[in-house]
């Protein structure tokens, strides 16, 4: 029993090392990107609209949703205490500050992270990435780095959207229970709005997109030359990748209120 834990604990170190050097090794090859933009471009572009576009329309649906709950539960609970002001409060800081990227999070985790450990599987299956080594480009450069940076891109830019179609639904719903004029409906938005709910907004939809593209490219280099483990890589991308980013919301949120 002793040995077999010891031999357990020994593949988990040597797994969270190579993570942590496949990471590091990531970062340099990225402030590296601009002066090699010209191989990875096209990548890079290409992730950006199968991340972000082609991401919009079941982003605004679950936004809308989410605006329309909680302004429908707000609207029914908080006048019993006679707190109904407090109704933007809550809007700006459960869409804004902790829905909005971790929801958004989720959506890239279950499209694009399954999509870029599969697609890296295959190519090491098939032996590209051995051909790309063959004549001499990097897979870090030209594989990874301009799907880490389209995937982070794409989640800032999902994330404001999310924010923008979270609280317009829940105006819209608003005026079926209770109407508002629009003016004063944003004026309350903007007033219970803080600068440090965009800062946290922005930093965790910036790591939620690091972590989930990232997770999805390790996770897609390390199949090795069987079939089989592809979608193994994919559900280990989505399962990491989902525990990572909510260790990562809640730290940022008890540092964001320290």
């Amino acid at each position: 029993m002793v040995e077999a834990l010891g031999r357990w604990a020994g593949r988990k170190a040597r797994d969270y090392s190579y993570a942590l050097g496949f990471f590091f090794l990531v970062l340099r090859e990225t402030a590296l990107f601009v002066r090699r933009r010209q191989v990875a471009f096209r990548v890079l572009v290409q992730q950006i609209l199968f991340t972000g576009v082609e991401a919009l329309n079941i982003v605004s649906l679950v936004a809308l949703s989410i605006g329309a709950v909680i302004i429908v539960e707000g609207g029914t609970i908080l006048p019993r205490f006679g707190q109904t002001s407090l109704m933007y409060s809550i809007l700006i800081v459960v869409i804004t500050r902790e829905l909005g990227p971790i929801l958004t999070a989720f959506i890239i985790i279950a499209r694009s992270g399954t999509a870029i450990a599969t697609e890296l599987g295959n190519m090491v299956v098939s032996h590209e990435v051995e051909a790309y080594v063959s004549i001499g480009i990097s897979p870090i450069s030209y594989l990874v780095v301009p799907r880490v940076l389209g995937v982070t891109i794409s989640m800032m830019a999902l994330t404001i959207y999310f924010n923008f179609f979270g609280l317009f639904g829940s105006y819209l719903v608003s005026q079926l229970i209770k109407p508002v004029p629009v003016l004063e409906y944003f004026r309350a938005l903007l007033q219970a709005l803080q600068p440090r709910d965009l800062i946290s907004t922005l930093v965790k939809s910036f790591v939620f997109g690091v972590i989930a593209s990232v997770v999805a490219t390790f996770q897609g280099f390390k199949v090795g030359s069987s079939v089989t483990e592809i979608p193994r890589a994919a559900i280990k991308a989505v399962g990491q990748g989902f525990v990572l980013c909510f260790l990562a919301d809640a730290l940022i949120t008890l540092i964001s209120y320290v």
